[in-house]
This record gives C-alpha cells, structure tokens and sequence, in this order.
C-alpha cells in the first residue's frame, strides 16, 4: 500500500490534540513514502477552507471535496478522484472513514478499508498496513 486517504467529518475534526495526533501520522506516512490525501462529501466552495488547510500547509498531499469533483462517497468515481490525486491506482491506496457504507464502498471499488472509530485503534492498523513505526 501505497496511499492513505481519510475522510473529514467524523475522523479528521476531533479534538485538537487528535488533529494533532493525524498531523504527526501523516507525516511519518509521507516520511515512509505514502502519498495522502483527504477525501471529503464536503460540498465545497468558500466554507470549506478549513479543509483545504490540510493541503495548504502540507499535511496532505491533495484534498477531494465531492461537491468540486462531482461524486461522493461511497461512490466509485470519487474513490478513484482520490486515487488518481495522488497518482495511484485504488488497489494501491487505504481509506479510512467512520462511515461503514463509504468502508464497504472503497473495498468493492478495491481499496483497503479501515473503520474509524477512535485514534487510538485506527492508528495501530494504519501503523501496521504502511509499516510506520512510532507514537502518536
């Protein structure tokens, strides 16, 4: 696996140590060669900024809003937007996301899933998937 790409609402907008936590993750993953990216059902436009901060300051790679790409999870093509954001193909990529339907939705469309729930347990299978040593 070779790209990590996580949802917004629901993984990404916890508490501030939390996004800390992720910020500190994504960078050993990118550190260890993985290419992010965050993919969001987000509709765009000016209120989505904050989302976009994630791309801005370097902490991922690309950010994907189904409003601006037209698709939203669990659909196919917005799976692939994200893949091809970050120049892979699905079944070289990870989603993380705290929706079952959009996990089940990445899987079909072959990509690796992981509920998120907690910090805590998402970071051990990710960690263990991209082979990223560390605390976080």
């Amino acid at each position: 696996m070779r790209g990590l790409i996580v949802d917004y609402v629901g993984v990404l907008d916890g508490t501030e140590e939390d996004q800390k936590r992720w910020r500190d993750l994504f960078g050993a993953a990118k550190a260890n060669g993985v290419a992010t990216a965050i993919l969001s059902n987000d509709p765009g436009g000016p209120g989505a900024e904050h989302i976009r901060e994630w791309e801005f300051r370097g902490v991922v790679d690309a950010v994907l809003l189904s409003g601006e790409i037209g698709a939203e999870k669990p659909e196919e093509a917005a799976f692939a937007a994200a893949a091809a954001a970050i120049d892979l193909p699905m079944n070289d990529c990870v989603m993380v996301d705290d929706s079952i339907l959009n996990v089940r939705g990445a899987v079909e469309a072959g990509l690796v899933g992981v509920l998120y729930q907690v910090f805590d347990r998402a970071v051990i299978e990710i960690c263990s998937i991209f082979d990223i040593e560390g605390e976080f």
